[in-house]
């Protein structure tokens, strides 16, 4: 059976407060397009014949078909086939949530390509299963998804769906974290779990370090943009090794410390810190706090009371991504995309 790969791209995500309170760029429509272009054209040259898209009204795939369209009647032969999953659109983030659990259930998805940020792709995450997925940053926060040429990921998306690089060196393991209230079925963040003080609705967005309270992260990235920014610059974790960790937070000036981070583009807050601590992988953590909100990657979903109970869990090895550093080096060292070998010679050789 010939891998296809599965192209989510929403346009509603990365509508939050942040674009309004910081300076966080706006892709446009078009420029969505264009990118599923790029990986689309990457996923042909590497042999993929068919792509599955998400369907939706913003206008990405009008535009993308239209160029596909032009490419054709020029007698190129630039991409995959494309078809788009028969679903219900509802203008939400179950949109995602219902392509993601769709390709995953298909059975001949390999991988899926996701454009986004922090929120979408935990969206897909808490669908998707075993079936890994290849990020492509274009939401507010951009903690998870890492910055890269859209092209460069189809690529990489691309060679490993055709089993092409061995999958101990195409797909990489991430952690994530677990909140459950009560016992109930937990909710996921790829990147932070932030406990807060305000127990409104409002903005879901998280943008005032007054509120702060408590931090768990999978990984601290003093490169980051986001509430992992806090703790990536008090002590930074990869995202590789075990673990995450756990920092204590309080209103500027009433810490024991202050850090002065950025948790939105162009938007940096002093925050007060009282300690930090690691935090081990299926250890339960509960916060102090007696009651307050939860913001998983950046965006307040949850919402507790002092008679509830809340527990924080990280989990390792939870879901696979298409690791594109790994997948283009060893591409690189086997030659997989250079033809014609046996005329070419290293230049160091080519006057022996």
């Amino acid at each position: 059976m010939t891998p296809k790969v599965g192209i989510i791209a929403n346009p509603i995500s990365a509508r939050d407060i942040r674009r309004v309170v910081a300076s966080a760029n706006s892709v446009q429509i078009a420029d969505r397009a264009n990118i599923v272009q790029r990986a689309l054209a990457a996923l042909s040259a590497c042999g993929i014949e068919e792509a599955v898209m998400m369907p939706e009204r913003g206008g990405i795939a009008s535009h993308l078909l239209r160029s596909m369209e032009r490419s054709s009647n020029q007698g190129e032969a630039r991409f995959p086939r494309l078809g788009f999953l028969d679903m219900k659109v509802t203008g939400t983030v179950e949109d995602t949530r219902t392509a993601a659990r769709m390709m995953a259930s298909a059975g001949d998805v390999a991988a899926i390509i996701v454009l986004g940020g922090d929120g979408t792709h935990r969206a897909v995450v808490s669908e998707c299963g075993a079936v890994p997925i290849a990020g492509i940053s274009t939401g507010t926060n951009n903690a998870f998804p890492e910055h890269r040429e859209p092209t460069i990921t189809g690529l990489a998306t691309g060679l490993a769906a055709m089993g092409r690089v061995p999958p101990e060196i195409a797909f990489a393991a991430n952690k994530k974290i677990e909140v459950s209230i009560d016992g109930g079925a937990p909710e996921i963040a790829l990147v932070d779990v932030a406990v807060v003080t305000d127990r409104f609705i409002g903005a879901r967005a998280l943008w005032r370090p007054e509120t702060f309270r408590e931090l768990y992260v999978a990984f601290a990235d003093p490169e980051v943009i986001g509430m992992a920014a806090i703790a990536g610059l008090v002590e930074p974790v990869t995202r590789v090794e075990a673990g995450g960790l756990a920092v204590t937070l309080a209103p500027a000036g009433q810490g024991a410390m202050e850090v002065r981070a950025p948790i939105a583009p162009g938007l940096i807050e002093t925050i007060g810190l009282e300690s930090w601590r690691r935090m081990p992988a299926g250890t339960v953590h509960r916060p102090s706090l007696a009651a307050g909100s939860i913001a998983l990657d950046g965006e307040r979903e949850l919402f507790f009371d002092p008679h509830q109970d809340v527990a924080i869990t990280l989990i390792d090895r939870a879901f696979r991504t298409v690791d594109v550093s790994a997948v283009m080096r060893f591409a690189a060292r086997q030659k997989l995309l250079v033809g014609g070998l046996t005329a070419a010679r290293p230049l160091e050789d080519a006057h022996s």
